[in-house]
Protein backbone atom coordinates (compact mmCIF):
# COMPACT_ATOMS: atom_id res chain seq x y z
CA UNK A 1 0.00 0.00 0.00
CA UNK A 2 1.44 3.27 -0.84
CA UNK A 3 1.73 6.06 1.57
CA UNK A 4 -0.73 8.99 0.19
CA UNK A 5 -1.68 11.98 2.17
CA UNK A 6 -4.77 12.27 1.55
CA UNK A 7 -5.81 15.43 -0.60
CA UNK A 8 -8.11 16.81 1.99
CA UNK A 9 -5.23 17.67 4.25
CA UNK A 10 -3.26 19.67 1.66
CA UNK A 11 -6.60 22.20 2.02
CA UNK A 12 -6.98 21.86 5.47
CA UNK A 13 -2.95 22.65 5.95
CA UNK A 14 -2.78 25.60 3.21
CA UNK A 15 -3.10 29.45 4.46
CA UNK A 16 -0.92 31.30 1.62
CA UNK A 17 2.44 32.70 2.51
CA UNK A 18 3.43 36.42 1.60
CA UNK A 19 7.53 37.03 0.79
CA UNK A 20 9.31 39.98 1.08
CA UNK A 21 11.99 40.54 -1.88
CA UNK A 22 15.25 41.79 -1.59
CA UNK A 23 17.86 42.24 -4.73
CA UNK A 24 17.67 38.43 -4.96
CA UNK A 25 13.72 38.21 -4.69
CA UNK A 26 13.40 36.42 -2.30
CA UNK A 27 13.04 37.15 1.92
CA UNK A 28 15.26 39.22 3.83
CA UNK A 29 16.37 38.44 7.44
CA UNK A 30 15.55 41.45 8.81
CA UNK A 31 11.86 41.32 7.71
CA UNK A 32 11.27 38.45 8.49
CA UNK A 33 12.62 38.91 11.98
CA UNK A 34 10.43 42.01 12.38
CA UNK A 35 7.48 39.86 10.88
CA UNK A 36 7.57 37.13 13.22
CA UNK A 37 8.69 39.88 16.58
CA UNK A 38 4.98 41.23 15.92
CA UNK A 39 3.23 37.88 16.86
CA UNK A 40 5.61 36.28 19.48
CA UNK A 41 9.04 35.87 21.29
CA UNK A 42 11.90 35.71 18.86
CA UNK A 43 15.50 35.27 20.07
CA UNK A 44 18.12 36.18 17.51
CA UNK A 45 21.38 34.21 18.01
CA UNK A 46 24.23 35.54 16.22
CA UNK A 47 28.14 35.34 16.03
CA UNK A 48 30.68 37.96 16.60
CA UNK A 49 30.91 39.47 13.76
CA UNK A 50 27.10 39.81 13.56
CA UNK A 51 26.88 38.56 10.68
CA UNK A 52 25.61 34.60 10.72
CA UNK A 53 22.16 35.19 12.35
CA UNK A 54 19.35 32.70 13.24
CA UNK A 55 15.86 33.49 14.66
CA UNK A 56 14.43 30.71 17.35
CA UNK A 57 10.93 31.05 18.58
CA UNK A 58 10.30 29.65 22.29
CA UNK A 59 6.26 29.60 21.47
CA UNK A 60 6.72 27.93 18.57
CA UNK A 61 8.28 24.88 19.90
CA UNK A 62 11.74 26.31 20.32
CA UNK A 63 11.66 25.91 16.74
CA UNK A 64 14.47 27.51 14.03
CA UNK A 65 12.70 29.94 12.01
CA UNK A 66 15.14 31.68 9.82
CA UNK A 67 18.51 32.31 9.45
CA UNK A 68 21.20 34.53 7.41
CA UNK A 69 24.98 34.29 6.39
CA UNK A 70 25.36 38.21 5.70
CA UNK A 71 23.26 40.07 8.44
CA UNK A 72 20.10 42.09 8.54
CA UNK A 73 20.02 42.70 5.31
CA UNK A 74 20.85 38.96 3.39
CA UNK A 75 18.49 36.04 2.03
CA UNK A 76 16.58 34.57 4.91
CA UNK A 77 16.65 30.84 4.37
CA UNK A 78 13.49 29.48 5.93
CA UNK A 79 9.93 29.29 4.92
CA UNK A 80 7.54 30.90 7.04
CA UNK A 81 3.59 30.48 6.89
CA UNK A 82 2.81 34.33 7.58
CA UNK A 83 -0.58 33.81 6.66
CA UNK A 84 -1.15 31.07 9.56
CA UNK A 85 0.80 33.30 12.01
CA UNK A 86 -1.04 36.23 10.77
CA UNK A 87 -3.63 34.20 11.44
CA UNK A 88 -3.21 33.65 15.35
CA UNK A 89 -5.27 30.34 14.56
CA UNK A 90 -4.37 27.23 16.49
CA UNK A 91 -5.12 23.91 14.15
CA UNK A 92 -5.25 20.92 16.04
CA UNK A 93 -4.39 18.98 12.89
CA UNK A 94 -1.17 20.55 12.49
CA UNK A 95 0.15 24.00 13.09
CA UNK A 96 2.58 24.39 9.86
CA UNK A 97 4.43 27.49 10.91
CA UNK A 98 7.67 26.83 8.76
CA UNK A 99 10.71 26.78 9.80
CA UNK A 100 14.32 25.57 9.44
CA UNK A 101 14.38 22.91 12.06
CA UNK A 102 11.36 21.97 14.09
CA UNK A 103 11.25 19.20 16.47
CA UNK A 104 8.78 16.32 16.11
CA UNK A 105 8.41 13.19 17.23
CA UNK A 106 7.29 9.76 15.16
CA UNK A 107 6.00 7.25 14.32
CA UNK A 108 3.46 9.00 12.76
CA UNK A 109 1.30 6.25 11.82
CA UNK A 110 0.63 2.32 11.93
CA UNK A 111 0.01 0.56 14.93
CA UNK A 112 2.12 2.55 17.20
CA UNK A 113 1.52 6.16 15.67
CA UNK A 114 1.00 8.92 18.31
CA UNK A 115 -1.24 10.85 15.54
CA UNK A 116 -3.94 8.60 15.19
CA UNK A 117 -6.12 7.21 18.75
CA UNK A 118 -6.71 3.44 19.05
CA UNK A 119 -8.67 1.82 16.68
CA UNK A 120 -9.82 4.72 14.55
CA UNK A 121 -9.18 4.85 10.87
CA UNK A 122 -5.82 6.15 9.33
CA UNK A 123 -8.10 8.81 7.79
CA UNK A 124 -7.36 12.61 7.96
CA UNK A 125 -10.59 13.36 10.43
CA UNK A 126 -8.64 11.29 12.96
CA UNK A 127 -4.96 12.72 12.30
CA UNK A 128 -3.75 14.90 15.18
CA UNK A 129 -0.11 16.29 15.64
CA UNK A 130 0.48 15.78 19.56
CA UNK A 131 -0.32 19.30 21.35
CA UNK A 132 3.65 18.98 23.13
CA UNK A 133 4.68 19.08 19.00
CA UNK A 134 2.09 21.29 17.29
CA UNK A 135 1.07 24.11 20.02
CA UNK A 136 3.05 24.00 23.37
CA UNK A 137 5.62 26.46 24.62
CA UNK A 138 8.96 25.24 25.50
CA UNK A 139 10.39 26.69 28.94
CA UNK A 140 14.07 28.40 28.29
CA UNK A 141 16.66 27.05 30.31
CA UNK A 142 19.54 28.69 29.67
CA UNK A 143 20.40 31.27 26.51
CA UNK A 144 23.35 33.23 25.92
CA UNK A 145 24.61 35.02 23.01
CA UNK A 146 24.92 32.45 20.63
CA UNK A 147 22.70 29.52 21.81
CA UNK A 148 19.40 29.16 23.49
CA UNK A 149 18.49 25.78 25.59
CA UNK A 150 14.81 24.81 26.49
CA UNK A 151 13.08 21.95 28.24
CA UNK A 152 9.16 20.62 28.00
CA UNK A 153 7.80 17.27 29.58
CA UNK A 154 5.09 15.94 27.35
CA UNK A 155 3.27 13.24 26.86
CA UNK A 156 1.81 10.91 24.62
CA UNK A 157 -0.69 7.92 23.74
CA UNK A 158 0.18 5.86 20.77
CA UNK A 159 -2.64 3.71 18.90
CA UNK A 160 -2.13 0.87 21.16
CA UNK A 161 -3.02 2.81 24.12
CA UNK A 162 0.38 3.15 25.51
CA UNK A 163 1.65 6.09 27.64
CA UNK A 164 5.35 7.64 27.10
CA UNK A 165 6.39 10.24 29.77
CA UNK A 166 8.67 11.67 28.30
CA UNK A 167 11.34 14.92 29.00
CA UNK A 168 12.87 16.56 26.05
CA UNK A 169 16.58 19.03 26.32
CA UNK A 170 17.05 20.82 23.60
CA UNK A 171 19.37 23.08 22.54
CA UNK A 172 20.09 25.45 19.34
CA UNK A 173 23.65 27.11 18.80
CA UNK A 174 25.18 28.42 16.70
CA UNK A 175 28.44 26.36 14.87
CA UNK A 176 32.03 28.53 14.55
CA UNK A 177 33.68 27.73 11.02
CA UNK A 178 36.35 25.63 13.28
CA UNK A 179 32.98 23.38 14.41
CA UNK A 180 32.18 23.20 10.62
CA UNK A 181 35.40 21.97 9.37
CA UNK A 182 35.67 19.18 11.61
CA UNK A 183 32.13 18.46 11.07
CA UNK A 184 32.59 18.00 7.15
CA UNK A 185 36.17 17.73 7.57
CA UNK A 186 37.04 20.96 5.29
CA UNK A 187 40.29 22.90 5.37
CA UNK A 188 39.00 26.30 3.95
CA UNK A 189 35.89 28.14 4.45
CA UNK A 190 37.22 31.54 3.96
CA UNK A 191 35.73 32.27 0.71
CA UNK A 192 32.40 32.05 1.70
CA UNK A 193 29.43 33.12 3.80
CA UNK A 194 28.21 30.89 6.25
CA UNK A 195 25.67 30.47 8.71
CA UNK A 196 25.66 26.87 10.74
CA UNK A 197 23.58 26.04 13.23
CA UNK A 198 22.79 22.96 15.21
CA UNK A 199 20.13 21.65 17.22
CA UNK A 200 20.63 19.45 20.03
CA UNK A 201 17.75 17.20 21.15
CA UNK A 202 17.88 14.56 24.00
CA UNK A 203 14.57 12.73 24.88
CA UNK A 204 14.03 10.84 28.47
CA UNK A 205 11.94 8.35 29.57
CA UNK A 206 10.21 9.84 33.02
CA UNK A 207 7.69 7.24 33.50
CA UNK A 208 7.43 3.99 35.58
CA UNK A 209 7.14 1.41 32.65
CA UNK A 210 10.29 0.83 29.81
CA UNK A 211 9.53 1.58 26.22
CA UNK A 212 10.15 -1.80 24.40
CA UNK A 213 9.01 -2.75 20.72
CA UNK A 214 5.62 -4.85 21.97
CA UNK A 215 4.55 -1.79 23.27
CA UNK A 216 5.37 0.27 20.61
CA UNK A 217 8.67 3.15 20.42
CA UNK A 218 9.61 6.80 19.76
CA UNK A 219 12.27 8.82 17.65
CA UNK A 220 13.34 12.04 17.51
CA UNK A 221 11.91 13.68 14.07
CA UNK A 222 13.93 16.90 13.03
CA UNK A 223 12.34 18.52 9.62
CA UNK A 224 13.38 21.90 8.03
CA UNK A 225 11.09 23.76 5.52
CA UNK A 226 13.35 26.10 2.65
CA UNK A 227 12.27 28.86 0.15
CA UNK A 228 11.82 26.96 -2.97
CA UNK A 229 13.21 28.23 -6.44
CA UNK A 230 13.02 26.60 -9.72
CA UNK A 231 16.76 26.09 -9.91
CA UNK A 232 17.00 24.35 -6.20
CA UNK A 233 18.56 21.16 -6.71
CA UNK A 234 18.31 18.46 -3.64
CA UNK A 235 21.67 16.55 -3.74
CA UNK A 236 21.30 12.90 -1.46
CA UNK A 237 24.39 10.72 -1.91
CA UNK A 238 24.05 6.74 -1.46
CA UNK A 239 25.86 4.21 -0.15
CA UNK A 240 26.01 2.14 -3.26
CA UNK A 241 25.24 -2.11 -3.55
CA UNK A 242 23.01 -4.45 -4.64
CA UNK A 243 19.19 -4.35 -3.62
CA UNK A 244 19.03 -7.79 -2.64
CA UNK A 245 21.99 -6.57 0.02
CA UNK A 246 20.95 -3.11 0.62
CA UNK A 247 17.12 -3.03 -0.07
CA UNK A 248 15.76 -0.18 -2.49
CA UNK A 249 17.91 2.87 -3.08
CA UNK A 250 14.92 5.53 -2.27
CA UNK A 251 11.28 4.98 -1.18
CA UNK A 252 9.81 7.30 -3.83
CA UNK A 253 5.93 5.57 -3.64
CA UNK A 254 4.52 8.40 -1.28
CA UNK A 255 2.73 10.54 -3.37
CA UNK A 256 2.82 8.31 -6.58
CA UNK A 257 5.04 8.05 -8.87
CA UNK A 258 8.03 11.18 -9.26
CA UNK A 259 8.65 11.83 -12.80
CA UNK A 260 12.40 11.18 -14.50
CA UNK A 261 13.09 15.05 -15.29
CA UNK A 262 12.26 15.59 -11.49
CA UNK A 263 14.27 12.63 -9.36
CA UNK A 264 17.55 11.10 -11.03
CA UNK A 265 19.89 8.90 -9.91
CA UNK A 266 23.73 9.13 -10.93
CA UNK A 267 26.19 6.55 -9.88
CA UNK A 268 26.00 7.47 -6.34
CA UNK A 269 24.02 10.23 -6.13
CA UNK A 270 20.14 11.22 -6.30
CA UNK A 271 19.07 14.84 -7.60
CA UNK A 272 15.50 15.66 -6.34
CA UNK A 273 13.46 18.77 -7.65
CA UNK A 274 13.40 21.47 -4.95
CA UNK A 275 11.20 23.89 -6.78
CA UNK A 276 7.97 23.63 -4.66
CA UNK A 277 5.73 22.83 -7.57
CA UNK A 278 5.35 19.48 -8.20
CA UNK A 279 4.37 17.54 -4.81
CA UNK A 280 6.67 14.53 -3.79
CA UNK A 281 8.55 12.96 -1.48
CA UNK A 282 11.87 10.51 -1.04
CA UNK A 283 13.05 8.35 1.91
CA UNK A 284 15.93 6.73 2.06
CA UNK A 285 16.96 3.86 4.26
CA UNK A 286 19.95 3.46 7.03
CA UNK A 287 21.52 1.01 4.91
CA UNK A 288 21.68 3.50 2.19
CA UNK A 289 21.89 6.91 3.98
CA UNK A 290 24.99 9.07 4.75
CA UNK A 291 25.06 11.66 7.43
CA UNK A 292 24.62 14.32 4.71
CA UNK A 293 22.09 15.79 2.23
CA UNK A 294 21.80 18.98 0.64
CA UNK A 295 20.11 21.00 -1.85
CA UNK A 296 21.66 23.99 -4.55
CA UNK A 297 20.15 27.22 -5.03
CA UNK A 298 21.47 28.04 -8.59
CA UNK A 299 19.70 31.71 -8.65
CA UNK A 300 20.73 33.02 -5.49
CA UNK A 301 24.33 30.70 -4.95
CA UNK A 302 23.09 29.00 -2.10
CA UNK A 303 24.29 25.52 -0.83
CA UNK A 304 22.56 24.31 2.02
CA UNK A 305 23.52 21.25 3.89
CA UNK A 306 21.70 19.11 6.42
CA UNK A 307 23.92 16.59 9.08
CA UNK A 308 22.46 14.49 11.32
CA UNK A 309 24.07 11.98 13.96
CA UNK A 310 23.91 8.42 12.65
CA UNK A 311 25.22 5.61 15.27
CA UNK A 312 27.08 2.91 14.76
CA UNK A 313 25.46 -0.59 13.75
CA UNK A 314 22.31 -1.89 12.44
CA UNK A 315 19.58 -0.06 14.11
CA UNK A 316 15.86 0.26 14.29
CA UNK A 317 13.58 3.01 12.76
CA UNK A 318 9.94 4.17 12.94
CA UNK A 319 7.70 3.52 10.26
CA UNK A 320 5.44 6.37 9.72
CA UNK A 321 3.25 4.91 6.91
CA UNK A 322 -0.66 5.52 7.24
CA UNK A 323 -1.68 1.69 7.88
CA UNK A 324 -0.92 -1.40 10.09
CA UNK A 325 2.42 -2.23 9.53
CA UNK A 326 4.26 -5.77 9.21
CA UNK A 327 7.40 -3.73 9.75
CA UNK A 328 7.13 -1.16 12.00
CA UNK A 329 10.22 -0.87 12.71
CA UNK A 330 11.87 -0.53 9.01
CA UNK A 331 11.90 3.02 8.62
CA UNK A 332 13.09 5.98 6.59
CA UNK A 333 16.12 7.60 8.34
CA UNK A 334 16.63 10.99 5.97
CA UNK A 335 13.25 12.44 4.32
CA UNK A 336 13.22 15.16 1.63
CA UNK A 337 9.83 16.76 0.61
CA UNK A 338 8.82 19.00 -2.19
CA UNK A 339 5.73 20.94 -2.00
CA UNK A 340 3.39 21.32 -5.21
CA UNK A 341 -0.48 21.41 -5.95
CA UNK A 342 -2.42 18.61 -4.77
CA UNK A 343 -4.39 18.23 -8.22
CA UNK A 344 -4.22 20.54 -11.16
CA UNK A 345 -5.43 23.98 -10.69
CA UNK A 346 -5.10 23.97 -6.79
CA UNK A 347 -2.44 25.95 -4.78
CA UNK A 348 0.59 24.85 -3.09
CA UNK A 349 0.87 23.94 0.66
CA UNK A 350 3.61 26.44 0.94
CA UNK A 351 5.40 26.58 -1.17
CA UNK A 352 8.88 24.83 0.17
CA UNK A 353 10.76 21.98 0.31
CA UNK A 354 12.00 19.87 3.58
CA UNK A 355 15.03 18.32 4.68
CA UNK A 356 14.55 15.84 7.32
CA UNK A 357 16.17 13.13 9.71
CA UNK A 358 15.47 10.58 12.12
CA UNK A 359 17.01 9.11 15.13
CA UNK A 360 16.58 5.10 15.77
CA UNK A 361 13.67 4.11 17.93
CA UNK A 362 14.64 4.95 21.11
CA UNK A 363 14.42 1.56 23.12
CA UNK A 364 14.78 3.27 26.49
CA UNK A 365 14.31 2.07 30.49
CA UNK A 366 13.39 4.44 33.03
CA UNK A 367 15.50 7.71 33.30
CA UNK A 368 17.42 6.68 30.62
CA UNK A 369 17.96 9.18 26.83
CA UNK A 370 18.17 9.26 23.41
CA UNK A 371 20.09 11.80 21.68
CA UNK A 372 19.50 13.33 17.99
CA UNK A 373 21.79 16.08 16.82
CA UNK A 374 20.80 17.79 13.27
CA UNK A 375 23.15 20.32 11.96
CA UNK A 376 22.28 23.06 9.17
CA UNK A 377 24.48 24.93 7.60
CA UNK A 378 24.42 27.54 4.40
CA UNK A 379 27.52 28.34 2.18
CA UNK A 380 26.53 31.53 0.04
CA UNK A 381 29.43 32.74 -2.78
CA UNK A 382 31.04 32.63 -6.02
CA UNK A 383 30.30 29.48 -7.80
CA UNK A 384 33.61 28.78 -8.08
CA UNK A 385 34.05 28.57 -4.25
CA UNK A 386 30.75 26.72 -4.34
CA UNK A 387 31.97 23.96 -6.98
CA UNK A 388 35.15 23.42 -4.95
CA UNK A 389 32.77 22.78 -1.99
CA UNK A 390 30.20 20.54 -3.92
CA UNK A 391 33.24 18.62 -5.08
CA UNK A 392 34.82 17.90 -1.28
CA UNK A 393 31.11 17.16 -0.35
CA UNK A 394 29.26 15.38 -2.78
CA UNK A 395 32.21 14.23 -5.26
CA UNK A 396 29.99 16.50 -8.00
CA UNK A 397 30.51 19.45 -9.65
CA UNK A 398 27.97 22.34 -9.37
CA UNK A 399 27.76 22.07 -13.53
CA UNK A 400 26.54 18.72 -13.08
CA UNK A 401 24.12 19.95 -10.56
CA UNK A 402 22.76 22.40 -11.80
CA UNK A 403 22.29 20.13 -15.45
CA UNK A 404 21.15 17.06 -13.85
CA UNK A 405 17.13 17.60 -13.28
CA UNK A 406 17.56 19.18 -17.14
Amino acid sequence: MKYQMPLLILSLFFISSCAVNNKNDGPVFKDDVSFLKNYTQTIILSDAQDKAKVAVCPDYQGRVMTSTATGPDGNSYGWINRGLIESKENNLHINALGGEDRFWMGPEGGQFSIFFKKDTPFTLENWFTPPDINEASYKITEQGKDFVQFEHVMQFKNYSDFVFDVKLDRMVKLLTTDDVKNLLNISDLQSVDMVAFQSENTVTNVGKEAWNKETGLLSIWILGMFNPSPASTIIVPLKPGPEEELGPIVNDAYFGEIPSNRLVIQDSLMFFSGDGQYRSKIGISQKRCKEILGSYDAEKQVLTIAHLTLPEGEQSYVNSMWELQEQPYNGDVVNSYNDGPSEPGKAPLGPFYELETSSPAAQLEPMQSLSHQHTTIHFQGSKAALDKMTTLLFNVSLENIENALK
